[in-house]
């Protein structure tokens, strides 16, 4: 655990010493769970967004995007249920006087079960060796039975009390676990009880003519409420989908774990309109399809599992999480959800307005069903620089830090680095990067030791090192670098666009999803 907690503490600070992530008004003393992504941060996202935009939107002839306003009608939350039903159900500790969310902590003593479950795996696993049958040893270990047996029944339980609105139950069963507050260790807690999670604000020139709005909480609403104009405008059969990436924010009751859990955050979101009856069979597609899409980024599939819900939202029939591995544990990643009617349905009755499809092959009008994919932007990031980050021992004893990004996605393609600024060498380097920065995002660095520079780009996840030194003068030729296998070769200047593009071109990652 100790282990774990250092390489997470080392992701914090590399996030910020090499420019990916920085606290929130920092110089006022920052604000809680609030992060600004810096400019390292920001190219990353955005290539980030753009991998799920190109898979999503353009590689589906039946998905478009769209980007609603993040302000909506306040009937909008009342109709979706966020303003009845968007709760957290809420604990504190009196000796501490800490919050927590009480699911949470339930949640985190099962997680603890199924980490008993694994050790028994892995110890059968060292000691039975090529030999060891896992599928087995799951089904046929009463130990590992017993963990998983437990951990079901409690998560069952509480999935009932919340469904229920038994939160006095809820506190029995944190109670029973003898679950403590994670840093002091007290048991002494409160009655568990609601906390809606809705930013409120106001519209309005004047206080008393002023209305509530809400920061929208999701961003499925804009999806749902544009249903229609997006339907009739693109002329789309169904089944198809919408897409739309952005802002949301919630006021967690515990903003934890970095940029985990976020009162501003990205999502991105599809929803996906199909014929009732049919949702079933297109959420089966979309969990494989999107597993398939974070297993494309190389970051291992034994990182990766599904989470079936037991506790459905009010608007489901089905529901699964894919989850990631991260230095804290498995946790969400992504959810699949099959929202049927609910949302299009209860927009009609609070609107007045018909939110229906016209089907020609059943000829009849019905109000569509819905499978939707929403995924954090956030979390993926940290996924992906928790996963990437990795300090290296070379052959010759000396040690690197390198974060090793899928290349379509580095923040820089490539570092230009002439060997020193004299002699010609400076502005031969700036006529390589000007010539290169329209297709590719590169820096330029003259500054430090080559060996310096090398190691800071391997930090920044730079796919390519571009040394020019005095021989590319007279055969315009230079070193090129590999970021992860740190090969030197000499290429022809003519050829970096080239070489450059076959590695940090989207089209590798794309290709393994057809």
């Amino acid at each position: 655990m100790a282990k774990q907690e250092d390489a997470f503490k080392k992701v914090v600070s590399h996030a910020k010493e090499y420019g990916f992530i920085f606290p929130s008004s920092e110089i006022y003393d920052g604000l809680s769970a609030v992060y600004d992504y810096g400019q390292n941060g920001a190219e990353l996202k955005n290539n980030i967004k753009q991998y799920w935009w190109k898979a999503m939107v353009q590689l589906n002839e039946n998905i478009v995007g769209i980007d609603s306003a993040i302000l909506m009608h306040p009937t909008t939350w009342k109709a979706s249920g966020h303003v009845d039903a968007f709760n957290d159900p809420l604990i504190d500790n009196k000796d501490s006087k800490k919050r927590f969310r009480a699911d949470v902590l339930i949640e985190d003593y099962c997680a603890k079960l199924e980490d008993k479950a694994q050790k028994e795996i892995d110890k059968a696993a060292k000691r039975f060796g090529d030999a060891f049958d896992k599928a087995q040893f799951e089904a046929t270990n009463s130990r590992v039975i017993d963990y998983r047996e437990k951990q079901k029944s409690i998560l069952s339980r509480m999935a009932q009390s919340l469904d229920n609105n038994d939160l006095a139950d809820v506190k029995a069963l944190i109670e029973e676990l003898e679950i403590a507050d994670p840093d002091t260790g007290s048991k002494n807690w409160t009655e568990v009880r609601q906390f809606n999670l809705m930013f409120g604000t106001k519209l309005g020139a004047s206080a008393e003519h002023a209305m509530d709005l809400y920061l929208r909480p999701e961003t499925a609403q804009g999806i749902f409420v544009n249903f229609l104009n997006v339907q009739k405008t693109s002329r789309h059969k169904l089944p198809f989908g919408i897409a739309q990436i952005g802002k949301a924010f919630r006021n967690e009751i515990v903003a934890r774990q970095f940029i985990f859990r976020m009162r501003e955050f990205e999502q991105m979101e599809m929803q996906f309109f199909v014929p009732p009856g049919t949702e079933l069979k297109f959420y089966e597609e979309w969990k494989q399809k999107r597993l398939n899409w974070h297993l494309a980024l190389g970051l291992g599939e034994e990182n990766y599992k599904f989470h079936d819900h037991e506790k459905l939202a009010h608007y489901a029939n089905a529901a699964a999480d894919i989850e990631f591995k991260f230095p804290f544990g498995f946790k969400e990643l992504e959810g699949i959800h099959s929202r049927t009617d609910f949302d299009l349905n209860a927009h009609e009755q609070h609107s007045g307005r018909k939110l229906q499809y016209f089907d020609p092959e059943r000829n009849e009008n019905y109000v569509p069903y819905v499978v939707e994919t929403s995924i954090g932007l956030d979390r993926l990031f940290l996924a992906l620089m928790s996963n990437c980050l990795k300090d290296e021992v070379l052959e010759d004893g000396s040690e690197r830090t390198v974060l090793s990004l899928p290349p379509a996605l580095a923040p820089v393609k490539a570092a230009i680095l002439p060997l020193m600024k004299k002699d010609g060498l400076g502005e031969y380097a700036e006529k390589i990067f000007d010539d290169l920065k329209y297709d590719f995002n590169l820096i330029y660095e003259d500054k430090d030791s080559i060996g310096k520079r090398y190691r800071r780009n391997d930090a920044l996840g730079t796919p390519y090192c571009i040394t020019v030194d005095h021989e590319s003068l007279s055969d315009h030729t230079v070193t090129l670098r590999d970021r992860d296998t740190m090969k030197q070769e000499r290429v022809a200047v003519s050829e970096l666009r080239r070489i450059i593009d076959e590695k940090t071109n989207f089209r590798n990652l794309l290709t393994q999803l057809s």
